[in-house]
């Protein structure tokens, strides 16, 4: 099992580079940032400075979406930093959460999303494209290589990244949707004639490790809003019990009213209020370091490739500390 951490791109950028350089001493294999431009500083010119101060760490975004930037001008920017640094990013992909909704913009259609990881893919890797009517190729590239992950809940979504994406991302912890949701890409990638196992699985949530458990829920309770936003998308599209997505995913929704985006992913957001401790326990890794362990063995026995650490808490380096002596060594 590889390792990731997930960071805000907050100011100073420095200190998400001493981060990143942190956890590639400690045996981190990737590290992602949150892309939104109005909310955090531009991801892509951080890169460049993580790649710099690194060896062998490999970056990307968690996620990006098709139209914050326009597909040629991500696979250029990827390009770049691969012709610069050695084909050390991964493009991370969906349809737009705070990146669109903070803009006044509505997340991006399945179909501009399927067409986009085509689009982005292929140029970034010197091919031909077609990009709105018009074939283009970047010239300049060489040898380039570009993994596009796709970020999904829903059936449809699970479906396209099963088959489409290099990599499938699931932004929560719990071991029973875990399993689901590999199930659904897996068989999407059968159907469409790939190889379900050449489908990379990533699992991201906040790790806390601790044993102040009331502490480490309330650092992490900001999560479950944040899936919130995904899973009222999904509850407005297929009704509540519709069987299309599995109520252990939908249920908690009930108290939610609104989401402030000004507080996306910090501790003590209070539009998180609603999500009870019972989903912060499942859907991230809290408590001592073998409770971390028994929940990543469970996941890796379910087919999960790499866990990506959110480290948006008040133990950033502790965590990845502790994952370097103790859970990496045994797991990666």
């Amino acid at each position: 099992m590889d390792f990731g951490l997930v960071l805000q791109t907050d100011p100073p950028a420095t200190a998400v580079v001493d981060l990143m350089r942190r956890a590639e001493r400690s045996g981190f294999r990737y590290g992602w940032t949150f892309d939104s431009a109005v909310l955090w500083q531009e991801p892509f010119v951080i890169y460049s400075r993580i790649l710099e101060h690194t060896e062998r760490l490999v970056v990307g975004p968690m996620v990006t979406n098709p139209s914050t930037r326009t597909p040629e001008v991500t696979a250029s920017t990827f390009a770049t930093l691969n012709d610069m640094y050695g084909n050390r990013t991964v493009c991370g992909i969906g349809r737009g959460d705070s990146a669109m909704r903070v803009a006044g913009r509505k997340p991006n259609t399945l179909a501009s999303l399927r067409e986009s990881i085509r689009v982005i893919r292929d140029l970034a890797e010197g091919r031909e494209a077609d990009v709105g009517g018009t074939p283009l190729r970047i010239p300049w590239i060489r040898d380039g290589k570009l993994p596009v992950w796709m970020a999904a809940y829903g059936p449809k979504a699970l479906a396209l990244a099963g088959q489409e994406a290099d990599g499938f991302i699931l932004q929560l912890a719990d071991p029973f949707l875990t399993e689901w949701m590999i199930k659904h890409v897996r068989e999407a990638a059968a159907e469409a004639g790939r190889d379900p196992a050449a489908v990379s699985i990533c699992v991201a949530a906040p790790a806390y490790v601790g044993d102040d458990l009331a502490h480490a829920r309330e650092q992490c309770r900001w999560f479950g809003g944040m899936v919130g936003n995904h899973v009222a998308d999904l509850v407005e599209r297929y009704g509540e019990h519709s069987g299309m997505v599995p109520e252990a995913l939908t249920a908690y929704i009930k108290q939610r009213h609104g989401y402030d985006y000004s507080h996306h992913g910090r501790a003590g957001n209070p539009s998180t209020d609603f999500v009870p401790d019972e989903i912060v326990d499942r859907f991230c890794l809290l408590g001592p370091v073998e409770a971390h362990r028994e929940r990543l063995e469970h996941l890796r026995e379910l087919g999960v490739d790499q866990f990506a650490v959110y480290a948006m808490h008040d133990a950033k380096e502790a965590t990845i500390d502790a994952y370097g002596e103790h859970l990496i060594p045994a797991l990666g």
